[in-house]
């Protein structure tokens, strides 16, 4: 991790670039970067996330990372390197996973249907400091999911991290709501003419 640290959402500038020069917009509402993001993943891009989203992270001295499967592993592994802590993810589609279990049931906008998260509850200890890392922050229901089954544990979420925001969908709101900082690389405002908008990027 480097000594200087961005703000908490600060445009990462080799992934905003990445993004307005790559990113494939649909029906002006979808934002499709998995050749590089969270399909065929970019390990030296990923890599670079992990750092940055550490750098970010590291005011909130994290005993470990949640995040969900499938897309959120690869930035979260990313970034629990750079930590050099746990990472925990919760499975999807009905896993059996071993008792006590901590679940929620999250309906997918894109999916048309809802997914079941279950985690181990021994894997997050009361107490601990936890931090979501996700790929993307979009209607915050997945990130609220895992807040739930955290606190539900009795562990701390103190902070919530992400690759990619759409703003426009407001899913911060309810993180916020509960006192937990949000950190985003990305943060598309809007999309316009086919391309993204990027908060605090020139363009």
């Amino acid at each position: 991790m480097t000594g200087i640290r961005s703000a908490p959402c600060d445009p990462f500038p080799i992934l905003v670039q990445r993004i307005v020069q790559e990113a494939v917009i649909v029906d002006d509402r979808i934002i499709k970067i998995d050749h590089f993001l969270n399909h065929r993943i970019d390990t030296d891009l990923m890599q670079s996330i992990g750092t940055e989203l550490a750098n970010r992270l590291a005011p909130f001295q994290l005993d470990l990372i949640l995040t969900a499967e499938a897309s959120g592993i690869p930035p979260a592994l990313a970034t629990a390197f750079a930590c050099r802590v746990p990472l925990v993810y919760a499975k999807k589609y009905d896993p059996a996973v071993p008792a006590p279990a901590l679940t929620r049931r999250v309906p997918s906008p894109t999916k048309g249907r809802e997914t079941q998260l279950a985690i181990t509850a021994r894997f997050l200890p009361a107490g601990s400091r936890v931090a979501i890392v996700d790929d993307f922050l979009a209607n915050g229901r997945t990130a609220l999911a895992l807040v739930e089954m955290a606190h539900e544990a009795g562990a701390n979420v103190v902070a919530a991290a992400f690759v990619v925001e759409k703003l426009f969908q407001q899913g911060r709101d309810p993180l916020v709501a509960l006192g937990i900082p949000v950190i985003t690389l990305a943060q598309i405002e809007r999309f316009a003419s086919g391309k993204p908008v990027i908060a605090g990027w020139p363009g």
